[in-house]
C-alpha cells in the first residue's frame, strides 16, 4: 500500500497502545493547533477560504448540490490535515494540498467519506426532529431559527467525536474504513473526558464563526483540523 506524497508511511495503529490523557489535554491540542496555524494563517485562511466557497457553491444547486457537498467537501477539507503536517515538518500549506487527498488510496477516501455522511446523517435527522426541516433543502435550512441551527451542528459535534481521528488514521496511517473507524472509537471511548471538553471547545468555536456571520472561518476551520491533527500525534504518539 502507497501513501499520499509526503505523508508518513503506513502503520496500521495495532502495532502501538492509544494514550490516557486527562480532559485538560483538549486545551493542549488547541494550543498546539494554535502554534502551527501561526505559522502560516494567510495560507491556513486562503484554504479554509477554498473549502468554505466550494461547499457554498454546492450547497446552491438545486437537488444534487447538498448531498453532493456532504460527500465532496469532507475530502477536500481533509487538505487542511495534509497542510497541518506540511507546516509541522517545516513546510508550508500549499495550494496543491487541496488535491491531496484525492491522491490517497480508495479505502481512506472511503472512511472519510463514511465518517462525514454519518455526522450528516445525524445532523438531518436533528433537523427533521427538531425543526421539521430538511437540512438538504435550500428554502428549508435557510429557515431555520438561530436555535434549531444550534442543535443541529451540536448534535453533529457530538456524533462527530468519536470519529474525528478518522481521516488521520485513514490518509497517514494506511488504515480502511474499518481500521479507522475501530481505532478511532477506541481513542475516543479511552479519552472521553478529553473529547467532552474537545467538543466543547469546538462548538465555542462554532459559535464564534455564528457571531460573526462567518467572517472567522478562515481562523476557525484550520484550528480544528489543525487540533485534530495535534490529538492524533498525542494519542498515537506519531511523529
Amino acid at each position: 500500500m502507497t501513501s499520499p506524497p509526503g505523508d508518513p508511511a503506513p502503520s496500521l495503529p495495532g502495532a502501538r497502545a492509544i494514550r490516557a490523557v486527562p480532559p485538560a489535554q483538549a486545551l493542549a491540542w488547541y494550543t498546539e493547533a494554535l502554534r502551527l496555524f501561526k505559522r502560516a494563517p494567510v495560507r491556513f485562511g486562503l484554504l479554509a477560504i477554498a473549502i468554505a466557497a466550494l461547499q457554498l457553491v454546492l450547497s446552491l444547486i438545486p437537488l444534487v448540490g447538498p448531498p453532493a457537498a456532504n460527500v465532496i467537501v469532507p475530502i477536500v477539507a481533509s487538505s487542511l490535515l495534509f497542510a497541518a503536517l506540511a507546516v509541522d515538518r517545516g513546510d508550508k500549506p500549499r495550494a496543491l494540498h487541496l488535491f491531496a487527498p484525492f491522491a490517497a488510496p480508495v479505502q481512506a477516501i472511503a472512511a472519510v467519506i463514511a465518517a462525514a455522511l454519518c455526522v450528516s446523517g445525524a445532523e438531518w435527522l436533528a433537523g427533521w426532529h427538531f425543526a421539521g426541516a430538511n437540512i438538504l433543502s435550500i428554502e428549508d435550512i435557510t429557515g431555520l431559527a438561530a436555535s434549531d441551527y444550534v442543535l443541529v451542528y451540536v448534535t453533529g459535534v457530538a456524533v462527530s467525536l468519536p470519529l474525528t481521528l478518522v481521516p488521520l488514521l485513514a490518509f497517514f496511517e494506511g488504515a480502511g474504513v474499518r481500521d479507522a473507524f475501530d481505532w478511532s472509537v477506541r481513542a475516543f471511548a479511552r479519552n472521553v473526558g478529553a473529547f467532552a471538553v474537545y467538543g466543547a471547545l469546538s462548538v465555542v468555536l462554532l459559535g464564534v464563526v455564528f457571531v460573526t456571520q462567518g467572517i472567522a472561518t478562515p481562523i476557525v476551520l484550520p484550528l480544528w483540523a489543525v487540533s485534530s491533527y495535534a490529538a492524533w500525534k498525542d494519542l498515537f504518539g506519531a511523529a
